[in-house]
């Protein structure tokens, strides 16, 4: 079954919001490490609600708004968020003040607001939605989740409305961190650069005349190898009704360390070798739901129907019909998202 993308707002390391052309000027990382280019939060929220939010809330309250401004809906019938990491300023304010403090009169509020459902709590106390509303936290496959928990709620109700989307941030603290692991790129090593980065999307299971974009089917690999990952494909497409041949853009999640991205790299030679390629996390960087970010940049593209030079390998040669999201989170988590035009 499709669901039909009825609004989307997106807050990355890129211009992704407000009244610009698609990526026509890229923004490039900061070393190893991407920062998102925010807007004016006043535009969605009140200012005295704004000095109560960490900056992942304030990218998720206006990302969402920005879903449903487009939609043209003002409250959902439920809020699904995927996120990782969830809220790491906060973490590291109450860990960090757990350690001045030797544990003693802590403040309970950035304890409070830590959680990973915070992000969709919020939207919701600020919405006054009092529908279905969850969180995914399964890493690197928590929008996909999201995702398919929203395909299988307008899978019995078509009429409803989902804010469904994903978010995760970077911190100086984070970043240190996951620096010691060595999986980023520095002067000695080809690795990836860290991203983050908010994207939600309005969805339903009832299509309309001024829909452009839906999302068909998706699925996730697990520590899987070549002979796996290419049998896992060929059954994605063949339960879609689909060959290989029938991909106009092969959208492809790579992070810039080769032994990482072996894998994804044969098998996208080997099946799709007359579908337009291109890539995402130059422009993302690398996090756990950077999906999301390949969700909105996919759909704008078959909005567009056509693929910027910062995006593609070499020229689409065809319309843009479908296009197979194709992601490699360090080779071991892989996931698949098929978008089509309308």
């Amino acid at each position: 079954m499709a669901i039909y993308i009825k609004g989307k707002g997106n807050i990355s390391p890129q211009q992704t919001w407000g009244e610009t052309s698609l990526l026509e000027t890229p923004v490039l990382a900061n070393g190893n490490r991407f920062t998102c280019v925010e807007p004016d939060y006043t535009q969605y929220m009140d200012v005295r609600q704004l000095r109560r939010m960490s900056r992942i809330l304030k990218m998720g309250v206006a990302s969402g708004s920005m879903a449903l401004k487009e939609a043209g809906i003002t409250i959902p019938d439920g809020i699904i968020t995927g996120t990782s990491y969830g809220c790491l300023e906060d973490t590291g304010i109450f860990l960090s003040k757990m350690i001045t403090n030797v544990e003693h009169a802590l403040n309970p509020t950035p304890f409070i607001q830590s959680t990973h459902n915070t992000i969709g709590s919020q939207i919701a106390l600020l919405l006054q939605c009092q529908g279905y509303n969850q969180t995914y936290t399964q890493r690197a496959f928590s929008f996909e989740n999201a995702l398919l928990d929203a395909l299988m709620e307008l899978q019995e109700t078509p009429a409803q409305h989902f804010l469904v989307g994903a978010a995760d941030e970077i911190t100086d603290t984070s970043h240190a961190i996951q620096k010691r692991f060595g999986i980023f790129k520095d002067e000695h090593h080809a690795g990836a650069i860290n991203g983050e980065g908010v994207a939600y999307f309005v969805l339903s299971g009832e299509k309309s005349s001024k829909d452009k974009v839906s999302i068909h089917s998706l699925a996730t690999f697990y520590h899987a190898d070549e002979t796996a990952l290419n049998n896992g494909v060929h059954q994605f497409l063949a339960d879609a009704n689909l060959k290989t041949a029938d991909i106009d853009l092969l959208l492809m999640g790579t992070q810039g360390d080769a032994s990482d991205e072996e894998v994804l790299q044969n098998t996208a030679g080997s099946l799709f070798p007359s579908s337009a390629k291109g890539y995402f996390k130059h422009l993302s960087g690398e996090y756990p739901t950077a999906t999301a970010f390949a969700v909105w940049l996919a759909a704008r593209m078959i909005e567009a129907q056509t693929v910027p030079e910062s995006v593609s390998i070499g020229k689409a040669n065809r319309p843009l019909q479908r296009v197979l999201i194709f992601n490699s989170y360090f080779g071991k988590y892989h996931s698949l998202i098929l978008l089509e035009a309308c």
